[in-house]
């Protein structure tokens, strides 16, 4: 019934170091120590090799005699369930499962194409994640945190995170950030969560949006029970003057640095308008600073937010210069905002992990982090020239725009071609999305969309080893 055999290429078969929870359960001890054991192995609680406590730690842990430990674990040892070597102790017998059948694998139908490539955008290259400076970063962070990291911790987050992001924004985005109004979030969604709820307690009814963005935070903030009325986006930017005909609207998102996904720069003059709305009216305006860092042909344009501090709620993370997955973000906010944001974070997601935000200021005081950016800023330049240079051989009709920073270009495309294009690049086993699924348009405002046909193409996501094919593909597809 049992194989006593191991399985060296596995290695040891590990031991019980810890407490084992069993019931006992029967007319006697003995009979419920053995039912109960054997169920145990039954069920996988106990797996094949473990290795089980010594007779006389379990009898102390179960309050029984030793005897009736040594009697249970012989009768399993004779039914098979346990083996019993000298020297080895008692363990669980490794057991030969029974020959199935692999279920057979469903037929794809012909039509079917998984994508080997992905040019979607919202990721950075993940396989360039900075993995040894990081880890170095991490140990040196642990080495040095207080004893009070371990703790329930500051809604506010970390004093020595916000004092070195306060330190790196004002120098790199032009950001004015005393670590007092920095409150550390998971990133710009929760972000914009916590500043949803807030907005919600002033009463403000309405948060102007972009026409072209991610409707992921549109729902966010219609959620909340807020409307989202759009504001149009041209080559300039969003049209600011809009917002003097929307009524009720007491906050607006931008993506001033480069709009998302259109790549285009709000103009200097609709960044003054957009601060002289908010003055006018008591309006905030929620900058979006998602990937500022990455600009190539001159240099980064500045946050909003330094034009006035008091009217501008700052948005960063570093989804985009490190990876999402970090799950690490700020809010630099007015400073009558700050403990509204605090409140709101005290009501949901209280605490984000000391350790990292430990780590990630000590990423940032050694220069690690700015090195990693102007590395992986300088890699960026060199796929966006490759993408360019492809597409001026191989397709020489598009037009590429929005490429002077960030990490997708926009691809303009023949009128009425977005749609037969994606579908022709999802046969190619290319994942990419058109610029019309980033469109919002809501009746009644004024203006419709113009028909634009493009593709947004991230070429920063693709790891080194996929880039040529994912090129390759993309030009193929292209009319």
């Amino acid at each position: 019934m049992a194989d006593s055999r191991t399985n060296s290429a596995a290695g040891p078969p590990p031991a019980f170091g810890a407490d084992l929870h069993l019931e006992l359960r029967g007319p006697g001890l003995r009979v419920g120590l053995t039912d109960a054991l054997r169920e145990a192995v039954r069920t996988g609680r106990l797996a094949p090799g473990v290795r089980l406590p010594p007779s006389r730690s379990l009898a102390a842990d179960l309050g029984v005699s030793r005897t009736t430990v040594v009697d249970a674990y012989a009768d399993l040892v004779a039914e098979g369930w346990l083996t019993a070597q000298q020297g080895s102790g008692t363990r669980v017998a490794i057991r030969v499962e029974p020959h199935r059948a692999a279920p057979a694998a469903p037929r794809a139908r012909p039509d079917e194409h998984r994508p080997r490539y992905g040019l979607l955008t919202g990721a950075p290259d993940l396989a360039n994640f900075p993995r040894t400076q990081w880890l170095t970063a991490a140990r040196r962070a642990l080495t040095a945190a207080p004893h009070d990291a371990f703790g329930y911790g500051d809604a506010h987050g970390r004093m020595e995170l916000r004092t070195a992001l306060a330190d790196y924004l004002a120098r790199a985005r032009g950001v004015y950030a005393g670590p007092e109004r920095i409150v550390i979030c998971s990133g710009f969604h929760h972000g914009l969560a916590l500043m949803a709820w807030a907005l919600r307690v002033r009463q403000v009814r309405a948060v102007a949006v972009e026409a072209y963005g991610l409707d992921l935070y549109r729902d966010l903030l219609r959620n909340a029970g807020l409307h989202t009325p759009p504001l149009y986006v041209d080559e300039h930017g969003a049209r600011i003057d809009d917002l003097a005909r929307l009524h009720g609207v007491g906050a607006v998102l931008l993506t001033p640095a480069h709009q998302y996904p259109t790549g285009v720069a709000l103009c200097p003059e609709r960044r003054t308008a957009a601060v002289e709305w908010a003055c006018a009216t008591g309006g905030l305006i929620l900058e979006d600073d998602y990937d500022g860092e990455f600009r190539y042909d001159r240099q980064p344009v500045g946050a909003l937010q330094g034009l006035d501090p008091e009217r501008v709620v700052y948005f960063g993370s570093v989804s985009k210069s490190l990876a999402p997955g970090v799950r690490l973000g700020w809010i630099v906010l007015p400073e009558e905002l700050v403990s509204e944001i605090v409140t709101a974070k005290g009501h949901g997601d209280y605490m984000t992990s000391a350790l990292e935000q430990l780590t990630l200021a000590e990423f940032i005081a050694s220069g690690a982090y700015g090195r990693h950016v102007r590395s992986m800023r300088l890699r960026y330049q060199r796929r966006r020239d490759e993408l360019v240079t492809a597409l001026r051989q191989r397709a020489p009709g598009i037009r590429v725009a929005g490429m002077a920073a960030g990490l997708q270009a926009v691809l303009e495309l023949p009128r009425g071609t977005e749609s037969s294009v994606v579908q022709a690049a999802a046969r190619q086993g290319l994942a990419v999305r058109g610029l019309t699924q980033f469109g919002y348009e809501v009746a009644g405002y004024g203006w419709q969309f113009p028909e634009r046909d493009a593709l947004v193409v991230n070429y920063a996501a693709p790891s080194d080893s996929a880039w040529a094919g994912a090129l390759d593909a993309l030009c193929r597809v292209m009319p």
